[in-house]
């Protein structure tokens, strides 16, 4: 269990400032957000890798930012992918000129915020290229190798795209390397007990006594099947046998990982390597500068994971590439890479984040007309209920989204909803302002899947009402639909994959049938909501296509999708408020 903590809120922000303070000569603070860059700035002419995800993966991402591997590192908060805000800010403080490789595992709200940011930073004529880590075999076939999970086999692919950026290869160079470890990467793993957030009494999963699950995820995610415990010689066999089915033709040379979770000593993976070794030599492979040790922790979990990369010549040397990292250290660097001299002044160290939410734009207010002020004042108390509605449910939600997936759904709900009340409070004029301030706000501070989605949802929202004109029932909806579609269209999930779609879509249909047979808006709204609600339920019977859940289907059959049924408590709540402000 994870004991070390104030605010199980801050922790991933005192967690940045403490490892700020104990590695300066290494990193540098990126002000106003949350990551890293190397000590001594980017350098001019060199293409820079940025890689990030959630906290909790020590030493990965911050921990392996320095000269030979990563230039930056953003961090969101506890196995939640980093905003698109976030990425967008580390990215254009690491930027050298030369390009950026942005770089992360393949998970759902990942691949949507560093997008975005990407998006971004395109559009401000930078070059970016993204690279996304495959390596779990545990989460889906060969054949549907594009939907494998990234875990470990990450901290591989980083390290020889560093490497690479390190010795002056262009963008495309830089890119095709990564691409290239990537489609050699594998790894398995097994737990012995699942981690715990932070302020939680009880892990995300439990595994039985005398038990062990293999295929297990970094996000806590459990294991894909479940065995008696074994000795081991039969967890490295286990661990090993699945690995090399999957082996390149003709490929001898490995760089392999035996990486620690978090809560397995090393002692107990040195043994496990002395049973892994005689494997891998008696299927030929040589194994080069391998690793054991914590390289992708979750937390506290106990368990391992194997990785192996097939090596050529160009991977090999980049593998073994000097590197210097706070901890990952690897031969000698050069001189002229490393100035521990350019570090931030003290208090840049702990300059405090000022969420989005705070930069209201000026004379809003007065541009605004007053029916939107008067509809914006509806926005602030829809707001307000659905701050409370998932404060009121969060250890529901959670409960619900740890059937399959990394149970952070209650918590980034609860944190993005905070943030875009602050946020609408804050901000004047009329409902596209407010929405505005409030959609930066929710995703910036959520993070995740969920945390881009409702960015995007109440943006689009805003932008259709605008912030002159009255807010009519029929205008309402028709917001609300295009908010739906352009979640839909960023997100790429479907109706049926077992995602807020399910509530959601079936809601903006009811309310446009509502309407057409003449309901006025707060009961049209609130028939609508019952309708999201039994939508959110039914996806109980659904099987997850997509997203963090997917590798474990069959669990989650039988429980409802997570973001579903907050879907149907905001909507009902926000029709509270509707009846409330009823004439």
């Amino acid at each position: 269990m994870t004991k070390i903590y104030n605010d199980p809120a801050d922790f991933k922000n005192e967690v940045i400032n403490g490892f700020a303070l104990a590695y300066p000569d290494y990193v540098r603070r990126v002000p106003g957000a949350s990551g890293f860059i190397r000590s001594g700035g980017p350098r001019a002419g060199k293409v820079s890798l940025v890689v990030g995800g959630g906290s909790g993966h020590y030493p990965s991402y911050s921990g392996v930012t320095g000269v030979g591997f990563a230039d930056g590192a953003v961090l969101g908060d506890v196995f939640t992918s980093p905003s698109a805000e976030q990425v967008y800010r580390v990215a254009r403080a690491a930027h050298g000129g030369a390009g950026l490789v942005l770089a992360f595992g393949n998970y759902a709200g990942d691949r949507l915020n560093f997008a975005a940011a990407a998006d971004r930073l395109r559009a401000e004529g930078v070059d970016v290229r993204i690279v996304y880590v495959t390596d779990d075999i545990a989460s889906a076939t060969a054949a549907e190798g594009d939907k494998r999970r990234g875990i470990a086999g990450t901290f591989t692919v980083y390290k020889v795209g560093g490497a690479a950026a390190e010795r002056g290869d262009d963008l495309d160079t830089v890119e095709r390397i990564m691409r290239a470890a990537n489609a050699r990467t594998f790894s398995f793993g097994v737990a012995f007990a699942g981690c715990t957030f932070p302020g939680q009494s009880g892990p995300l999963f439990a595994v039985a006594e005398r038990t062990m699950d293999f295929g297990l995820g970094i996000h806590g995610e459990p294991g894909v099947r479940s065995d008696a415990w074994m000795p081991a010689s039969k967890i490295a066999a286990a661990l090993v046998e699945p690995l090399l089915a999957e082996r390149p033709a003709g490929t001898r040379r490995a760089a392999v990982l035996l990486n620690g979770l978090g809560a397995t000593k090393y002692e107990e993976l040195f043994l496990l390597w002395s049973n892994v070794w005689p494997l891998l030599a008696d299927a030929g492979v040589e194994p080069v500068m391998p690793e054991v040790g914590e390289l992708v922790t979750s937390l506290d979990m106990a368990g391992c994971s194997l990785s192996i990369t097939w090596l050529d010549d160009e991977l090999d040397e980049l593998w073994r590439a000097p590197a210097r990292t706070p901890a990952f250290r690897r031969g000698s660097v050069r001189t002229d890479t490393f100035d521990s001299s350019e570090t931030f002044e003290h208090g840049e160290s702990f300059e405090r984040y000022v969420p989005p939410e705070q930069a209201v734009v000026a004379g809003a207010a007065e541009q605004a007309g007053p029916e939107s002020e008067c509809a914006a004042a509806v926005v602030r108390d829809a707001l307000r209920a659905m701050t409370a509605v998932v404060v009121e449910h969060e250890d529901e939600l959670a409960r619900i989204d740890a059937v399959a997936g990394d149970g952070d759904h209650g918590s980034g709900m609860v944190r993005g909803s905070r943030a875009a009340q602050s946020a609408a409070e804050a901000a004047g004029g009329g409902v596209e302002t407010v929405l505005a301030a409030a959609a930066s706000a929710f995703g910036d501070r959520a993070g995740g899947t969920s945390g881009v989605l409702w960015s995007l949802f109440l943006r689009t929202i805003g932008e259709s009402l605008g912030d002159v004109e009255p807010v009519d029932p029929a205008r309402l909806a028709r917001a609300v639909r295009r908010g739906a579609a352009a979640m839909k269209d960023f997100g790429g999930a479907e109706l049926g994959d077992k995602t807020m779609l399910d509530a959601l879509f079936p809601f903006v249909d009811a309310l446009d049938a509502n309407l057409a047979a003449g309901a006025a808006l707060a009961d049209a709204w609130a028939a609508a909501a019952r309708s999201a609600v039994e939508a959110a339920d039914a996806t109980s019977r659904l099987v997850p296509r997509i997203g963090r859940a997917r590798p474990l289907a069959k669990r989650s059959v039988g429980s409802p999708d997570a973001g579903a049924t907050s879907m149907g408590l905001i909507l009902t709540a926000v029709g509270d408020v509707l009846a409330r402000h009823r004439g």
